[in-house]
């Protein structure tokens, strides 16, 4: 179990990371906060295709990844 729970771990560590670096990123820096940046924090831009299904697979992977660490936490002496 102990080894179990460590390979699952790394495996949506691993994930977690690969899919956050294949997003595109959503900042215009500074910028884009001062001419209408605002937009993208209040939800006015959908995500449609790939974009949508990255953001899927990244909460499901943090999700799994919250949840294998306090089962670790728990199980491994």
């Amino acid at each position: 179990m102990d080894i179990f729970l460590k390979v699952m771990l790394l495996i949506f560590s691993v994930g977690l990371i690969a899919v956050v670096l294949l997003q595109k990123g959503k900042s215009a820096g500074l910028s884009g906060a001062i001419s209408g940046g605002a937009e993208h924090l209040f939800g006015k831009t959908k995500a449609r295709g790939m974009e949508l299904v990255l953001q899927r697979v990244t909460v499901g992977l943090a999700a799994g990844f919250f949840i294998m660490s306090i089962l670790a936490a728990v199980f491994i002496d």
